[in-house]
């Protein structure tokens, strides 16, 4: 146990650090043996000589000048690049400049305790079970939300239904830092997930974790996200196929443990987004799961609970979440995250993909009608969108990082998946062309708009899982480095000299904005943790008594708990993370 001589030395010991911020910016985490490796340096402008030590020998293995020297946009800082991707010997080294020294990792699994910390994290923020010692170690807790009495909200209620109805919705996954459960934004942290497993499975034969069902016969990963898939299931409307948009206490709870909580817990109202995310999660957990002799009745139970929920959703193509017009006619007001969204053509595009992929897996089995519906939906639309990352509220590129994994493209599928093809490639390029004038050397980060409420999963790693696709379609490792190029940055080569995963590197979130983390009374917060990352748009400014210390994009981000605006957790950040990492950590392992 610590004494409190040692948590306030602990924390004084961060607090320096975030307040002067080593100038030298490398990815903490690890580099990769015969991977790039370069450093983004501050500097006066002045050209230097840098080197680089073996630790273990004191020996100078490098020394040399910047490649090249870049200027911030935005503060107009300059920064010198240095490479020094020759060193290939794993072991770790130290770079100097003058006074300042880094830390430098070479490993050849560098991302692998990273990558398990990612998928680990998602054990943390399970609800309703015992976060048990053996498995969580100084993380445990006992079991809380329960979730055995969760009442119909009067927005969800039905004929079978009334409002005050008490139903079970057991397990899951905490959603982000608060304690509710949303189906929109679950659907989205699976198939993030899942899109990795396909293209990856043979990686995960062997991933460990260290969770409860480690000893089964299926892959960690699965277990994990079959723990918020069971929970998912329970939140469909059996009589008609609806699925309830979230299930939540009336107003967020404060910053205590889940057992100290006491609010009621409601399902409220059906939409379409959550349906049309429902039945694509459904469909494609369906096809992934039905491998394995012990999921053949949940594979088929989520395919039958996917169909339904794409003839309600067929039925109810408009039914949006407005949370200000429900509290407007319903009691009680509920007030916690909306995941509202008015454009719902891209949710059709993934639903129907998802149905049109598993069914026509089926062979003779499939309904060819069924199967020809889902076709034309998903194709009538695709060919014409612009490529973009997929999120929560654009779920539609994950539609053809499905199609991209299919085994045996049917001859109709054919010619539009090479036009997405194509399309992503010219997205990549174009993100990759940025990095020769790049302040991080990354191809992320370049832009103002890169900056924004959770840009480390979408800006970084969500742009990163792109270039892992095009690098798949077509061996180019351009594409490879990039994508690592941009796992650097989110690892400690960027503006604020953070690694943003809790419990990794010299200089990480100490306080995220995560009710378990700051409620436990341990120092350290949960690891694996992505925070969202700078947020020039600072919508908590005026709800802290800290202030940012930087308004320009890349800088504007605080380690502060009551920053929920840059240091917030999530689990559909924590997905793209821990699909992104994993995937990197797969291809070169190999």
């Amino acid at each position: 146990m610590k004494t409190l001589a040692t948590v306030i030395l602990a924390c004084c010991a961060s607090f320096a650090s975030a307040q002067n911020p080593n100038p030298i910016k490398v990815n903490q985490v690890g580099y990769y043996p015969y991977a790039e490796k370069v450093a983004a340096i501050e500097s006066d402008g002045q050209a230097k000589k840098y080197t680089i030590k073996d630790n273990a020998t004191g020996k100078c293995v490098w020394k040399g000048k910047a490649v090249r020297k870049a200027t911030s946009p935005w503060s107009q800082k300059t920064r010198e690049i240095i490479d020094f991707t020759n060193i290939t010997t794993p072991g770790t080294y130290t770079l100097t400049n003058g006074k300042d020294k880094q830390t430098i990792i070479i490993n050849s699994n560098a991302f692998a305790d990273l990558a398990r910390a990612s998928v680990k994290a998602f054990y943390y923020q399970r609800t309703g079970e015992d976060i048990v010692e053996k498995y969580a170690g100084k993380w445990s807790r006992p079991a809380a939300h329960m979730d055995n009495e969760v009442y119909i909200h009067p927005s969800a209620a039905s004929t079978a239904r009334p409002a005050g109805t008490v139903i079970s919705s057991q397990g899951g996954w905490y959603d982000a830092g608060d304690y509710n459960k949303y189906i929109v934004n679950s659907a989205y942290s699976i198939g993030v997930m899942l899109s990795a497993y396909e293209m990856n499975e043979d990686y995960f034969k062997s991933f460990s974790t260290n969770i409860p069902e480690s000893k089964n016969d299926i892959p960690d990963y699965l277990d994990e996200i079959m723990v918020n898939l069971k929970w998912m299931q329970t939140m469909q409307d059996p009589e008609d196929g609806g699925v309830y948009h979230k299930l939540t206490t009336p107003n967020f709870e404060g910053f205590i443990m889940p057992k100290e909580c006491k609010q009621k817990r409601y399902v409220v109202a059906k939409t379409t987004a959550a349906t049309l995310d429902f039945a694509a999660t459904m469909a494609k957990a369906s096809r992934i799961y039905g491998k394995y002799a012990q999921y053949r009745t949940f594979a088929n139970e989520a395919m039958a609970q996917a169909k339904a929920a794409y003839e309600w959703a067929q039925k109810n193509p408009k039914v949006f979440y407005r949370q200000n017009d429900l509290n407007k006619k319903y009691e009680p007001a509920i007030n916690t995250g909306t995941y509202d969204d008015m454009y719902l053509n891209d949710e059709f595009i993934w639903a129907s993909a998802e149905l049109y992929i598993t069914e026509s897996q089926h062979g003779k089995e499939a309904n060819k009608e069924a199967l020809n519906n889902y076709f034309k939906t998903f194709t009538a639309q695709i060919q014409h969108l612009h490529f973009a990352p997929p999120t929560w509220g654009n779920v539609a590129s994950l539609a053809t990082y499905s199609a991209l994994g299919m085994k045996g493209v049917p001859a109709e599928l054919a010619e539009i998946l090479a036009k997405m093809k194509n399309v992503i490639i010219d997205y990549t390029d174009k993100q990759i062309a940025t990095i020769p004038t790049s302040c991080f050397h990354s191809p992320g980060g370049n832009k103002p708009n890169d900056f924004y409420w959770g840009c480390n999963a979408e800006s970084f790693a969500g742009q990163g899982i792109a270039l892992l696709y095009a690098y798949r379609m077509t061996n180019d490792r351009k594409y490879l480095t990039a994508a690592i190029e941009n796992a650097d940055y989110l690892l400690g080569r960027n503006a604020t000299g953070y690694c943003y995963v809790t419990g990794f590197g010299t200089l990480s979130p100490m306080n995220p904005h995560h009710r378990l983390s700051h409620a436990d009374g341990i120092v350290e917060p949960i690891p694996g943790l992505l925070v969202g990352g700078s947020n020039p748009g600072q919508q908590d400014k005026n709800d802290m008594k800290e202030a940012y210390k930087s308004t320009y994009p890349d800088e504007s981000y605080l380690d502060n708990m009551a920053s929920y605006a840059s240091n917030e957790i999530a689990i559909n950040w924590n997905a793209t993370l821990a699909a992104f990492i994993c995937w990197i950590e797969a291809e070169m392992g190999k």
